[in-house]
């Protein structure tokens, strides 16, 4: 099992709980992103900057993952992609994204999209803050453990 970091959008406040866990279990880590960003040194962190073409981050997380992999993003289409190639896919609100949830995700964005598109206003999402730090925590720490423990047997 890899991790890998869409670290365009990666909010600040929940860095920390990903790079303990990185050192704690000694995972294997790529961030991808458009721009340099940084969660930490560490031997197990390596960072990798991309032309700032569209989906270039998303494109090289997709080319490189395989099956178990974990990727953090907010990004619910790579998060279909992640899915399909039999990896895991978590967003930073601590939504884990899976088969049997990820295509009424993409239903409900490209639906919000089209509304945006058509000059009707929405809101946003909402700012992030504690609760999304601990959900995402609490999610990310599970399912370390569920992959893990799937590895040992």
């Amino acid at each position: 099992m890899r991790l890998f970091i869409d670290g365009d959008a990666l909010p600040n406040l929940i860095k920390s709980i990903i790079f303990k866990s990185i050192e704690r279990l000694k995972i294997e880590t790529i961030v991808i992103s458009n721009k340099t960003i940084s969660i930490g040194s560490s031997k197990n962190i390596t960072y990798k900057v991309v032309s700032k073409g569209i989906d270039e981050a998303d494109n090289q997380i997709v080319e490189l993952i395989a099956p178990d992999d974990v990727v953090i993003t907010s990004d619910i289409p790579l998060a279909d992609r992640v899915v399909e190639k039999d990896a895991y896919a978590i967003s930073h609100r601590g939504v884990l994204y899976d088969k049997n949830s990820i295509k009424s995700h993409l239903a409900i964005r490209n639906l919000m999209e089209q509304i945006r598109d058509s000059g009707e206003i929405t809101k946003g999402p909402a700012p992030f803050g504690k609760r999304d730090i601990h959900n995402f925590a609490t999610t990310f720490n599970n399912l370390l453990a569920k992959i893990y423990k799937k590895s040992s047997k």
